[in-house]
């Protein structure tokens, strides 16, 4: 075998070529912003074997907002706080019904609990002692909703399939209003948080009904066509606007302006079961920040966020099982879900517990601030682009920053005093103007000339064809005309030499020898005219 010489391994070392290391793929999962991860955040806790799937979810008023599930015959209660130590045991279970429980509802105090089942009758609950206080029948059908009043301790709503809505005195075991309207199962219903007296239901009429307890005949004030059978209806905070849920599509109403539909979501894929307000925000020097949500849920599966403020849909999230209910914690810091094969999936939040058992510092939002305002070092790019987005307050002197000048080509050039390439780039673009203002600039820097004296054939050919086309125009004859003598007289060599020169220049000569005939026309005519003129003044 040949031996391979130091200078001939030299030779074929200095012959190779490094490899370019591959471009990495950009992920497909695009990056989180600040409100996913904040719903991303709630720990998730699977609470099993509940039987049956979860018909209803409610969170009490008071702290530390236990929150109730009906399923099943059964209706249990749970402690958000035993959720973080990874207890999912109930804290106490009502086993009091004949049949499947449909609805629950808790008092604005947290006192009491309101329960309905299949069997048409509604009871109401010590929350404390598990005790039934009052044993509400009047429904001959099941009933399928109960709830409380926002604003009154007194009363009671429900409805169901027997098509009517019933306005209870709770203390009489009595109804005070039987409300017919609807022309079908009435399935759900919600009070207005800002007055007592006003309420929706929603039935499978594809119809959503507001009531006054006030109006005579009994008789609703207010109706809006959902378009499909109607799953669920709530007040948003503000008590001017509402949101159905039916179909695969959420709809947002202005009652307000007479039943105007403001906004309809449609991103789930089948039946939207439950929706509810998620209510986050954070305290800022004993002022409160608050941003409202619906938490939307269907049997696709998904849980939506949405935004009705900039109506978009804000996260969205995946389940394994069809969901039923969705229910959110006052506190903002308990998120539960419900759904067909008997499992709740409860998000609980991280958070310091404050001193009345739970309530907490609401953090919401501010949470998503204190992701988007990190500490900034100068090690980081962000350090030097800070306050730039910042905006004027009143009083704040503005030094408003001069816009960049897009330079031209031959300004360019000129700057770096190649005066010939400006003058043949200029000749190039055809704008009369600024070849003329090209060459003015050359008169000031005493160059014109130079650059004549050193342009080639062909672009002495542009030169020349530029002055016959414009020599002869008023506007620019002063400098042309002069510059066409300075012209002749310095390339008359190359000119005789090259027959396309010879071309241009007796063009040129003839659009001289046009414009000189059309000057003795008009002094002539200058001629005539004067006398006449001068005759007519006098008179």
């Amino acid at each position: 075998m040949a031996e391979i010489r130091p200078e001939q391994q030299q030779t074929t070392i200095s012959k190779t070529f490094p490899i370019k290391p591959k471009l990495k793929p950009k992920p497909r999962t695009q990056s989180q912003t600040p409100e996913s991860k904040y719903w991303s955040s709630f720990k998730s806790t699977k609470i099993p074997n509940l039987v049956s799937s979860i018909s209803s979810l409610s969170f009490s008023p008071s702290p530390p907002h236990l929150f109730a599930a009906a399923y099943s015959t059964s209706l249990s209660l749970f402690s958000p706080l035993s959720l973080s130590d990874g207890d999912v045991s109930p804290s106490s279970t009502f086993s009091s019904f004949s049949d499947v429980v449909s609805s629950l509802s808790f008092r604005l105090d947290g006192l009491l609990l309101a329960a309905s089942d299949l069997s048409g009758l509604i009871q109401v609950f010590d929350v404390k002692t598990r005790t039934p206080l009052r044993r509400l029948r009047s429904h001959t059908r099941p009933v399928r909703f109960v709830k409380y009043p926002v604003l009154d301790k007194l009363h009671l709503l429900s409805g169901g399939d027997d098509a009517i809505v019933k306005f209870w005195d709770v203390a009489g075991e009595s109804p005070v209003l039987d409300l017919m309207g609807h022309k079908d199962y009435v399935r759900c219903g919600d009070c207005s948080p800002v007055s007592t007296d006003m309420f929706i239901t929603g039935s499978y009429d594809h119809t959503v009904k507001v009531w006054d307890v006030r109006v005579e005949n009994s008789r609703s004030v207010l109706e809006v066509n959902h378009g499909k059978p109607v799953e669920d209806v709530i007040y948003l905070p503000s008590g001017g606007l509402i949101a159905t849920a039916g179909g695969n599509s959420v709809k947002i109403w202005d009652l307000i302006a007479g039943g105007r539909m403001v906004y309809s979501m449609e991103s789930h894929n089948k039946t939207v079961t439950s929706i509810c307000v998620g209510r986050v925000g954070k305290e800022n020097g004993g002022g409160e920040a608050m941003e409202d949500r619906i938490l939307s849920v269907g049997l696709d599966g998904y849980m939506k966020v949405f935004d009705y403020g900039n109506m978009k849909i804000t996260h969205s999230m995946r389940f394994p099982a069809p969901l039923m209910s969705v229910s959110f914690s006052p506190d903002c810091r308990t998120r539960v879900i419900g759904t067909a094969n008997g499992i709740i999936f409860a998000g609980r939040r991280k958070g310091k517990e404050n001193a009345e058992g739970g309530g907490g510092n609401v953090l919401g939002f501010g949470s998503i601030a204190e992701l988007e305002r990190r500490v900034l070092r100068p090690t980081y790019f962000r350090y030097f682009h800070r306050g730039q987005s910042e905006k004027p307050t009143e009083g704040d002197y503005l030094v408003m920053r001069t816009k960049k000048v897009k330079l031209a080509e031959h300004d360019k050039l000129l700057k770096k005093f190649r005066h010939k390439d400006a003058l043949v780039s200029v000749l190039g673009k055809k704008n009369p103007e600024n070849v003329v203002a090209v060459m003015e600039e050359l008169v000031a820097r005493k160059k014109l000339l130079k650059c004549v004296s050193n342009l080639d054939a062909e672009e002495l050919g542009l030169l020349l064809m530029f002055l016959n086309k414009h020599a002869t125009m008023p506007r620019y004859s002063s400098l042309l005309m002069g510059l066409t003598h300075k012209v002749i007289e310095m390339r008359a060599e190359d000119i005789r030499s090259s027959d396309v020169l010879k071309g241009h220049i007796r063009n040129l000569k003839r659009s001289i020898e046009e414009e000189i005939r059309i000057q003795h026309s008009l002094q002539e005519i200058q001629g005539i005219i004067s006398p006449l003129l001068r005759i007519a003044g006098r008179r």
